[in-house]
């Protein structure tokens, strides 16, 4: 075992022991971005740390309903549902304000199952990144709606008529926040506990929406923090008798909820290299090539990044979501938003993204068709300067409009297939066509109220 592994393992023991902790919550996040876990006895815990436990890899097999896939290659009831090793990762270690006595860890699939975890697959387009001798800074922002309900009343109420916190349209309200200041105040503290932290919260327009910017960090770090941001988040909420949801758009009456991403690269001396003072808009060569790897492979990547079928509800004309792979320098009209500023702040805005991303997924995709469009110096289109929803825009910008069409242009996409390996991308377009096919089997209210009489 390696020295740093052993000191590792030394300090999670003595730190274990300090606090009186005996009993160890472990975390892996699914294919949705859904924290899988349970709970260790300290020992059994420590003996994970050390030499790795096993996890049934259904976890990778079944979807958000815990329904399982039929269309997989890597597990199923032709493999009988084994355990995968899971790997646990002693630097993801946090305290979980309301269980005093219990530490939280986060665990990656090893093994052959690695090939399509969510976490290892962002791993390896970093590593990618870094023999090509950078390094990525990430942050995410979510908009997010909070009910004066409950996961009972919800389900009573067929998830019709909920009431929302606040009533009305209250954007960058300080009368709203100041009547909740316990809610905001309690959420950034949660913030600041589970290191997670959250440099800017306030209320969006419409009823009882919130958004919440994270503090940037290293990639993989920043989606760490988005991922457990939307878990804890929600379990905050709960715990006060709110539900809080961060599907993409859950009422036709108000816009979509976002999860934009905003990346930035640097070299290997720490410098931003983004920033380049004599040319337009500052944009570097580097930078103007890694956003012409964003545009160019976005319509390929669509199904890591709006992976949901809700996804596709928000992306039409006119929600503030974009709806072809357009970019520009502050156009919040684009799917991409260049934001000019010193060698610290140039970054671009990956405004594609819904707040039900999994962070992990989509930072892959962003930063993967990033470091590709360096790599093949992918020259953009034109900055939009206008409005990007009345332009008409090359066939080749043209989003998918439906997950299945998501899926399958990442399963098609040779691009893909070399940023994130093969076995990743078949199995995420397996379970995204599965998603688009348990969908309609349903019968929605709008088929009922269009063709129950008059067809």
């Amino acid at each position: 075992m390696p020295p740093t592994a052993t000191n590792e393992i030394a300090a999670t023991r003595q730190l274990l022991e300090q606090r009186g902790i005996e009993h160890v919550k472990i975390g892996v996040f699914d294919g949705d971005g859904i924290l899988r876990g349970k709970y260790l006895s300290r020992d059994k815990f420590l003996g994970a740390l050390e030499k790795g436990l096993g996890f049934c890899d259904v976890v990778l097999g079944w979807d958000s309903n815990d329904q399982l896939f039929d269309n997989v290659k890597y597990t199923g009831w032709h493999t009988a549902y084994p355990d995968a090793p899971l790997r646990v990762l002693p630097g993801t270690c946090r305290d979980i304000p309301f269980e005093p006595r219990t530490a939280l860890f986060l665990c990656e699939f090893a093994g052959r199952a690695e090939a399509v975890c969510p976490r290892a697959t962002l791993r390896r387009v970093l590593r990618r990144a870094a023999d090509m001798g950078y390094g990525v800074s990430a942050a995410a922002e979510f908009e997010f709606f909070v009910f004066s309900e409950t996961p009972d009343s919800v389900r009573a109420k067929d998830y019709r008529d909920l009431k929302p916190m606040t009533p009305g349209f209250f954007g960058y309200s300080v009368l709203r926040s100041s009547v909740h200041a316990e809610l905001y105040q309690d959420l950034l503290d949660l913030g600041r506990d589970m290191r997670f932290p959250i440099e800017g919260l306030h209320t969006e327009t419409g009823p009882g929406v919130l958004e919440a910017a994270l503090v940037h960090t290293e990639a993989l770090e920043a989606a760490d923090r988005a991922a457990l941001f939307k878990t804890f988040t929600k379990v905050l909420a709960q715990r006060r008798g709110l539900m809080a949801t961060f599907m993409a758009k859950w009422s036709n009456k108000y816009p979509g909820q976002s999860g934009h991403l905003h990346v930035s690269l640097q070299g290997r001396d720490g410098a931003a290299v983004f920033h380049d003072p004599s040319r337009p808009h500052h944009m570097s060569d580097l930078m103007r090539w890694f956003v012409g790897g964003q545009q160019a492979l976005m319509p390929e990547v669509l199904a890591m990044v709006a992976s949901t079928v809700n996804s596709y509800s928000r992306l039409v004309p006119g929600f503030w979501a974009p709806t072809s792979a357009t970019w520009g320098v502050e156009n919040r009209t684009t799917a991409l938003r260049v934001i000019p500023g010193g060698p610290s702040s140039q970054r671009v805005e990956y405004r594609i993204a819904a707040a039900d991303i999994h962070p992990h997924l989509a930072l892959a995709a962003a930063i993967g068709s990033g470091l590709w469009g360096i790599e093949h110096r992918i020259e953009p289109d034109p900055a939009i300067a206008a409005n990007a929803y009345a332009l008409e825009h090359p066939p080749e910008r043209r989003l998918p409009g439906t997950l299945t069409e998501a899926a399958a242009r990442l399963a098609g996409s040779r691009a893909a297939r070399a940023l994130f390996g093969d076995e990743f991308v078949e199995h995420h377009a397996a379970t995204r066509e599965w998603e688009d096919r348990e969908f309609r089997k349903a019968i929605t209210d709008w088929e009922l109220a269009r063709y129950f009489e008059i067809i």
